[in-house]
């Protein structure tokens, strides 16, 4: 598979319909991981391509696993149980005499 380029010329990757699954969450790890750097020293071009490939790739997941795992911890339901949880745990109790 060649990888499309950029208007500079310089290649981009494979397109994201084009990865194998193992490839295509492969490539999402790599791009959440250098996320952060690339958000506070990147150029103003290597932010955008890296928005654009990023969307591109999680478009592309979700397209493939729209029934995908979601955990409930993630979920405001699970976010708003987390807080009444932590708020029961620190308030204190009177304890018996």
């Amino acid at each position: 598979m060649p990888p499309t380029a950029t208007t500079d010329g310089a290649p981009e990757g494979v397109a994201a319909t084009r990865l194998l699954d193992d490839r295509l969450l492969h490539e999402l790890e790599q791009l959440h991981r250098t996320r952060h750097e690339t958000f506070l020293y990147g150029s103003d071009d290597a932010l955008r391509h890296h928005n654009d490939r990023t969307a591109a790739l999680e478009a592309e997941y979700l397209r493939r696993f729209p029934d995908r795992l979601v955990t409930a911890g993630r979920t405001r339901s699970g976010a708003r149980a987390r807080e009444a949880a932590a708020r029961v745990e620190a308030t204190p109790t009177e304890s018996p005499r």
